[in-house]
């Protein structure tokens, strides 16, 4: 299936909310549920059926000996679940279509819980007796044959693909409420292609998980980077999220994208449920920005927050009232602590953060000078703005990396200014093309002194510019735009090796001139990028020439005002002379 196949169904699938929109007896923010649930039993269907011969045979070969086995413990070593008779999407879509199909998927869901204990509680069940109105029974069964639509022989991945593509819908239609769920695809892309992560024996935290999409993304980025199923099987997950329902599409997702880890529901700022500190080789999130209700003497004594130093009012402004208990006040930096304080010895990470902590003053700022002495800051990058549901401002994203404070890199830190780096999606949002991404991420690569990256880059342009029609649309691109991506990559750095860029990128010293400590321990990019002055393509001399020549028009033009306003003083006097 290519791109434009795949687009074309996911729009066709999008469709069955539409159904719901005009039919179902459901409020608009609950549509989620029972489609994500309908996708997910498509999906376990599909993956059964394209293990079911190769599990019978299995069966088959030790039936009667001493190594027999049932056909549910095969199915959970093949295909990590067994798949129960009443679950087939068969024999659903082919029941009659009447309000009994809604019962029918409820069973169904039941089934798969009870053969299936890591799933139990996970699939929804009741919502769909909403999707059989009285008035329209057969609505849930025209849903159900819109998903049979996805074809037999697709792979994961892709499957995987539609239900993120679902969930960013579904985000961008709740509003500011989906945004608490789902952090955009494409945001999410270029942290893990930054974070560069490997698998094996490796363990991932995201501590604010929502949907699992920082899972899933690292997950894929490692296939295409050639993992084997092996090393795939080592790797593990560990999500903490704190809304129950959004737990539930966390680990819908993780099954349906093949990701092997736990999801706990906990608030991450009193709950440590897998004893984060420097633990994990990879961590990642999309936290919730400037919560301000953190009870303080419930975390200002863990190390994983206390380690960089704990937000405080200095002065205790708030007054006591009853048992009213003091709150920090504002916990970005519990955040950004325990991100840090999460790592092991080799251990990276990437979050996103409001742009304000950047800069934040008080004790945030003390605790940002530690960090930033450290060593352990990277890289930051300011986003454009509108690249999210929820927020409409620039966010920033901070990468970590415990190696480099013991490397010659330590008093550094590398700053990208990605404001005007976008796709525009529609008027209210944006998104990274996939182009884009790469090219952000060139600079990274470039300067951690990676120049296969570049040249590999350039050679994928140049290939696809071959390809290429003359022109083209958005979904067939031309030989201009791929020409487009070499020559930015090759004005920014001609020699294919990392140099400051004015405007987009600098690598900044703690001390000297125009250092981070000079510029008040800021880790705002716009500080350091500096802006860029358009060049007007003249030499130095043209430009004298050229301001000269102005300059004499300019006199001639006042020679000119001066004569025109003396003429109209003479008129006005003659006019109402006596």
């Amino acid at each position: 299936m290519n791109d434009k196949q795949l687009k074309d169904l996911k729009d066709k699938l999008w469709h069955a909310a539409d159904m719901l929109r005009q039919g179902a007896h459901l409020a608009a923010n609950k549509y989620g549920q029972p489609i994500l649930g309908l996708i997910f039993l498509r999906y376990a269907d599909i993956l059964f059926k394209q293990h079911k011969a190769e599990i019978m045979e299995e069966f088959n070969k030790k039936k009667g000996t001493r190594a027999e086995r049932t056909i549910k413990d095969i199915s959970i070593d093949k295909c990590g679940f067994y798949l129960p008779p009443s679950a087939y999407y068969d024999y659903i879509n082919d029941a009659p279509d009447d309000a009994n199909k809604a019962t029918l998927v409820k069973k169904a869901m039941e089934d798969i819980e009870t053969e299936n204990p890591k799933m139990l509680g996970v699939l929804p069940k009741e919502v769909y007796g909403a999707l059989a109105p009285e008035e329209e029974p057969d609505l849930l069964s025209k849903i159900i044959r819109v998903f049979k639509d996805i074809p037999e022989n697709i792979s994961i991945d892709l499957f995987g693909e539609i239900y993120e593509y679902f969930l960013g819908n579904f985000a961008l239609s709740e509003g500011k409420d989906g945004g608490t769920f789902y952090t955009p695809a494409t945001v999410v892309q270029y942290m893990v292609n930054v974070l560069n992560p490997t698998c094996g024996d490796k363990q991932f935290l995201d501590p604010a998980c929502g949907s699992g999409g920082m899972f899933v993304q690292a997950a894929r980025y490692m296939h295409r980077h050639n993992a084997t199923n092996d090393e795939m099987m080592q790797f593990r997950c560990y999500g903490v999220e704190k809304e129950p329902d959004t737990v539930k599409l966390a680990k819908m997702n993780l099954l349906l994208n093949n990701v092997r880890g736990d999801i706990t529901e906990a608030n991450s700022f009193y709950s440590d449920p897998y004893d984060a500190f420097g633990r994990f080789d990879y961590v990642m999130a999309n936290p919730p920005f400037n919560v301000d209700e953190v009870v303080l003497d419930r975390v200002k004594d863990q190390p994983r927050f206390n380690t960089y130093g704990v937000p405080q009012n200095k002065t205790k402004s708030q007054k006591k009232n009853g048992d009213k208990k003091e709150t920090v006040p504002n916990a970005n930096y519990l955040w950004i602590s325990y991100f840090a304080t999460s790592l092991n010895s080799h251990g990276k990470a990437a979050l996103v953060m409001a742009n304000s902590a950047s800069d934040a003053s008080g004790s945030e700022y003390e605790i940002r000078q530690r960090l930033i002495k450290s060593g352990i800051i990277k890289q930051m990058v300011t986003l454009p703005s509108n690249m999210f549901t929820s927020v409409t401002l620039p966010a920033t994203l901070w990468f970590f990396d415990k190696e480099k404070e013991s490397s010659d890199k330590k008093d550094e830190i590398l700053f990208i200014d990605a404001r005007k780096v976008f796709t525009q999606v529609d008027r209210a949002h944006r998104k990274f093309s996939d182009e884009q991404i790469k090219n952000l991420t060139a600079i990274s690569r470039l300067y951690e002194g990676n120049t296969n990256y570049f040249n590999n880059l350039i050679a994928e342009y140049e290939n696809e510019k071959a390809k290429a029609p003359s022109e083209g649309t958005d979904e067939l691109k031309s030989k201009k735009y791929w020409q487009d991506q070499i020559d930015w990559l090759t004005k920014c750095f001609p020699n294919g090796v990392y140099r400051d860029v004015t405007g987009l990128c600098k690598a900044a010293k703690i001390t000297g001139e125009d250092g981070i400590e000079e510029q008040d321990w800021s880790l705002n990019a716009g500080r350091y990028v500096g802006v860029v002055i358009e060049d007007d393509g003249m030499t130095e001399e043209e430009f004298k020439e050229k301001m000269t020549s102005l300059n004499q028009s300019l006199q001639e033009l006042q020679k000119d005002s001066e004569k025109l306003e003396e003429t109209i003083n003479n008129n006005f006097k003659e006019l109402f002379h006596d």
